[in-house]
């Protein structure tokens, strides 16, 4: 078969994709931008299997300021997109995230966090024993040193909204969106030349940009580079617990699990697995071990509210998971000049998509970070191997 020419080949049509051709195409009028995306149901893509939330509750600056955006973003997502495309709200469900800890040593550092998360226009406080227990008095705190609560700008969203809605704004603004398979990229002194795709057609480009979740590091390797990128899975839990009604409860992050509420008397929670580790791009076979081997007995020790729970539904996402630091890898690789990356953001990914669409579009057009210096996850890091972790992974 033929083959097309496109300024810029965005390689992944979920969240991120959708992002980065929606700036593209406001950016630049005109662009031609074409989006690859193996399946448009997205039924086994991190966007459409997160638990959708947003805070500002980072430990990195950068982080907080692309959250600062996204939640601008998020909130009036009209007014956003800048033209109408049907989806006027994302239910932007405000709650706040409440990290707890029971360490002196913990307690330092949440402290620390949220003097630099108010600097940049958080508005987290940090709550005594005491001042937990007033406020949320479900909670058992006898063995809690600190909690650090965001009451404003943190919460959940409907995100299949936002991709829909930067996925309908991208083509209304000229970007073609293609279902298919990138099978491989033509490289040539040093550039990609073209994106091969499983249909046989060939789109020759200007740029590429990697936006593949987490078959990241599938893509890297077909310009033969290195990429620490990772699927890792996550079991869901949706339970009903009866003698815990709490819906005003923030996005709670303890020791061994999260929770948060859910829309009628649901909850939502999940853990990270002790023999945490890469998993098969296709395996979403759930660990329903999990629920009742890890989290019931911690979720009922800080909550006895939940001494009575039923698990109702489950679900599997995967994260693409940076092995390196847990942040984001962005921006041209240096080996590659025409081939930009937003990958690797081990599970706050959703929530980075507005600002991180945007920055990518900024600098493909223009050579350098605009409207946020995101020099601080780029590409370079990663080939030093010089970590920059974020402590806050959930």
């Amino acid at each position: 078969m033929g083959g097309r020419t496109a300024d810029v080949v965005v390689i992944g049509g979920a969240v991120m994709g959708a992002s980065a051709a929606f700036w593209l195409t406001r950016m630049q009028p005109g662009l031609r931008v074409v989006v690859v995306e193996r399946d448009t149901s997205f039924a086994r893509a991190s966007t459409a299997l997160s638990v959708a939330s947003i805070r500002m509750q980072f430990t990195t600056p950068v982080n907080v300021a692309i959250s600062r955006f996204g939640i601008g973003f998020i909130r009036d997502f009209r007014a956003s997109l800048g033209l109408d495309v049907g989806i006027g709200s994302l239910g932007f469900t405000e709650n706040g995230y409440l990290f707890l800890t029971g360490s002196e040593d913990g307690a330092a550092i949440l402290s620390e966090v949220a003097q630099m998360q108010r600097a940049l226009g958080a508005a987290t406080e940090i709550l005594s024993p005491a001042a937990l227990k007033q406020r949320f008095p479900w909670l058992e705190t006898s063995d809690l040193v600190a909690g650090s609560f965001g009451p404003r700008d943190e919460g959940w969203f409907d995100n299949m909204g936002l991709l829909n809605g930067l996925r309908a704004a991208a083509k209304a603004q000229g970007a073609e969106f293609l279902r298919d398979t990138v099978t491989g990229l033509a490289v040539e002194a040093g550039r990609v030349r073209a994106v091969q795709l499983a249909s046989g057609e060939r789109i020759a480009c200007g740029a590429a940009i990697n936006a593949a979740g987490t078959r990241a590091a599938e893509i890297m390797a077909m310009a033969g580079l290195p990429l620490p990128v990772e699927p890792r899975k996550r079991t869901v839990f949706v339970i009903d617990a009866p003698n815990a009604r709490h819906p005003d409860a923030p996005l709670l992050v303890d020791r061994g699990f999260y929770l948060r509420p859910e829309r009628g008397s649901h909850w939502i929670t999940a853990t990270v697995p002790e023999t945490d580790g890469p998993c098969d791009p296709n395996d979403f076979e759930p660990d329903l071990h999990l629920f009742e081997d890890v989290i019931w007995e911690q979720l009922y020790a800080r909550a006895p509210g939940f001494d009575a729970v039923k698990v109702v539904r489950h679900w599997v996402g995967h994260y693409a998971y940076n092995t390196l630091d847990q942040n984001a890898i962005l921006g041209p690789h240096p080996d590659m000049p025409n081939l930009f990356l937003m990958n690797g953001f081990s599970g706050h990914g959703l929530q980075q998509a507005p600002a991180v669409g945007r920055g990518i579009a900024e600098h493909l057009l223009s050579g350098g970070w605009q409207s946020l210096d995101l020099s601080d996850l780029s590409v370079t890091r990663v080939l030093r191997g010089q970590p920059f972790r974020e402590r806050a992974v959930v």
